[in-house]
């Protein structure tokens, strides 16, 4: 989604124009350049989105009041509006989902619905291209939580940037997947009437709830517009600063919101140095300010190889390291040593969905919403495309495969909002929600996965996540041949067996260099920081062959042995192959996928004398249903092992861990237990049961 954001854009002074994508950052393909193998891991999921959950959400937006709210604000139906004033970007994140979906499968249906859905969305704007039904129904009495006046309480929380924001994203989505402007017609006018009355010279306002500073670089990327770009620049460089507008009064339910340092508003950004408040907030905050700096660092690296001078503007001097830089590294470091889940789930209070304190990783009261997982998604692909370093896709992964799919069900009609990691059995998945964010902000994230899979730079291809897939992407010419298009396809099982064959097609033999990443949990990592480590097991060598040429794993640079030709370099989560590529070159990587047991520092105090289990990028959860009705009394031998076993009459089929643990009764009696656990994303699938991540470590098994 975010290679929008992080590409220099057309239309604005003549150095701008000399900024192209292979200046500095990574840039992911688009949408329609890449396709999941049929019958695949992400593919069967990305069909069930389709099939199941965006129409389940557009049912449950019909039958909630969502639609009918955009009805009553334009005219056609009477009524007072329901729900909270938040509600419509449930109908925007499903256009969205819908408009991703439709790139790939050409659905007439939901084309139809997407249609349906905008025009009675572009009637209830109003005359000066204002948008919120939650005022326009009865602006003498608009919902709770809105001021008397438009964005009198947008810095605190009325929510009405954010509402814009989902929209400008769900209209750029549609345009770009069907070439309609219904909607981006209607997205533009919200965005200018934005600049007009909140603008550098009108009402100083922070945005509440972030998300229309990512929407404002995406339209700003679409449109070739600059001023998008500046206004998102200035929403967040006015964070930390003096606001106009009011405070909600202090005995009000909404009286939270006053807390600057709940909505990352208590410093100026670049003074900011950890995660703190609504996480959720804080990860679109980190994500736009990702996005500013990877253009602002593009610009400058443009300036020095045209060797141009390039003029001071408000954004700093291009040359320069972007002001983002700095907080940003400052804040990820915060966040990876302290304060992420082994899942990649973030926020681990229930208090008002927030960080904690370092080290506060409960367990059973983990908040861990699923959309703070999707704002830890963005900012990690964002940071990934600006800086390369691989760290940002191995927390990536982990967050897809654990966190964020933990969402939904297998079914794809039931959703958690938060996401722990114990249950002592009463939680169950909910068909939507009073506050319904999540359901469709993962519709809108499975949607658009495809394109976080490659990412490009100059003559460069990145393997940044392995599915079975096939992308038709465009180089920049390389220093010897002329090459613009490559066709790469990944066939592997992964995340279920960790073998991937890379098949590499040119348009024309040349020379280019294919960088595939060798996971942090294959170069023993659990997370680049050391709040989590694998305990020491016998490991196999991971195995990498290119052109049928081995290549040993060690860090270096070696040349290829013929037949393969060129040469390799191993490194920085890397193993980058430089060479003249034919049509139908093979690479093949082996990693291998034992379960590995998890501990956490000893900081962290809920799991202190605890294991994990982890295979490949999974996660597990020990769930009473497959072990005798219980797991909370279960405890781990010290040194036992776990074998991988696959299981194709549970859930859908998926891999197991198995293996020896104790069962300790109410007298203090242990007894041997062979203990199941199964993927963490598919757990709550069959009813409600006890449930742990993090299992107690008991003395070995006696072997008499």
């Amino acid at each position: 989604m975010l290679c929008a954001v992080l590409a220099a854009c057309s239309g604005e002074s003549s150095l701008d124009q000399l900024a192209p994508a292979q200046a500095g950052s990574y840039q992911a393909p688009p949408l329609s350049a890449v396709r999941l193998s049929e019958g695949s891991f992400w593919a069967q999921r990305l069909e069930r989105n389709r099939t199941v959950t965006i129409p389940h959400i557009f049912e449950q937006n019909e039958q909630t009041g969502r639609v009918a709210n955009f009805e009553r604000a334009a005219g056609r139906a009477e009524g007072a509006y329901e729900g909270r004033r938040f509600n419509d970007t449930d109908v925007y994140k499903a256009v969205e989902a819908a408009s991703y979906t439709t790139v790939v499968s050409h659905d007439r249906r939901l084309d139809a619905e997407l249609d349906r859905l905008i025009e009675l969305i572009a009637a209830a704007q109003e005359p000066d291209g204002y948008l919120m039904p939650a005022r326009t129904i009865d602006p003498a009495n608009p919902a709770p939580g809105l001021g008397a006046e438009r964005w009198i309480h947008e810095s605190a929380g009325s929510h009405e940037l954010y509402n814009a924001g989902h929209l400008i994203e769900a209209a750029v989505a549609h345009h770009q997947a069907t070439g309609k402007r219904s909607l981006l017609e209607v997205a533009l006018r919200v965005a200018d009437r934005i600049d007009e009355d909140l603008g550098p010279d009108a009402l100083r306002v922070a945005p509440g709830h972030q998300e229309i500073e990512i929407a404002l670089l995406r339209l700003a990327e679409h449109t070739g517009e600059a001023r998008y770009r500046d206004l998102a620049r200035l929403f967040v460089d006015r964070r930390g600063r003096e606001q106009d507008g009011q405070a909600y009064p202090e005995d009000s339910a909404f009286a939270i919101y006053n807390d600057r340092r709940y909505r990352q508003d208590h410093a100026p950004v670049v003074e900011q140095g950890e995660a703190v408040g609504h996480a959720v907030r804080a990860t679109y905050l980190y994500t736009a300010m990702a996005g500013l700096a990877a253009y602002d660092e593009s610009l400058g690296q443009v300036a020095a190889r045209a060797g141009i001078s390039a003029r001071a503007e408000s954004r700093g001097d291009p040359a320069a390291e972007s002001p983002y830089a700095q907080p940003l590294e400052r804040i990820w470091r915060d966040l990876m040593s302290s304060k992420l889940y082994l899942t990649g789930g973030v926020g681990s209070r229930d208090t008002f969905e927030s960080f904690g304190e370092p080290y506060e990783l409960p367990n059973r009261t983990a908040y861990t919403e699923t959309c703070a997982a999707i704002g830890n998604e963005l900012w990690q692909h964002a940071m990934f495309l600006r800086t390369g370093r691989v760290e940002h896709l191995d927390v990536l992964e982990r967050v897809l495969y654990n966190g964020l799919l933990s969402g939904v069900s297998l079914r794809g009609d039931s959703f958690f909002y938060t996401n722990p990691l114990e249950s002592a059995g009463g939680i169950e998945r909910s068909e939507y929600f009073e506050v319904a964010c999540c359901p469709a902000n993962l519709a809108r994230t499975l949607a658009r996965l495809p394109s976080l899979l490659y990412a490009v730079r100059g003559d460069e291809v990145v393997i940044a996540l392995f599915a079975a897939s096939a992308a038709e992407l465009e180089l920049a010419p390389a220093s010897r041949g002329s090459v613009r298009a490559v066709h790469v396809e990944q066939s592997t099982e992964y995340p279920w067996r960790g073998a991937v064959r890379v098949v590499v097609t040119p348009d024309i033999p040349a020379s280019f260099t294919l960088s595939l990443r060798i996971p942090g949990w294959a170069r023993g990592l659990p997370v680049p920081s050391d709040l989590y480590a694998f305990e020491p097991a016998d490991e196999e060598p991971m195995r990498l062959r290119v052109a049928g040429a081995e290549v040993g794993l060690v860090a270096g640079t070696r040349e290829l042995p013929s037949p393969a030709g060129g040469y390799v370099s191993i490194g920085d989560g890397f193993a980058r192959v430089r060479r003249e590529w034919h049509p139908g070159d093979v690479v093949d990587l082996e990693l291998p996928m034992p379960v590995r047991r998890v501990v956490a520092a000893s900081a962290v105090e809920a799991n202190v004398g605890r294991v994990a289990l982890q295979r490949g990028p999974l996660v597990f959860a020990a769930e009473a249903i497959d072990n005798d009705g219980g797991v909370l009394d279960l405890r781990v031998p010290a040194g036992s092992r776990f074998d991988a076993k696959w299981r194709d009459d549970l859930l859908g089929g998926v891999v197991t861990a198995v293996g020896p643990v104790l069962r300790v009764g109410s007298d203090g009696t242990p007894t041997p237990h062979r203990m199941v656990a199964v993927p963490y994303f598919a757990w709550a699938n069959r009813g409600a049961g006890e449930m742990s991540v993090w299992l107690p470590v008991a003395p070995p098994i006696s072997s008499r």
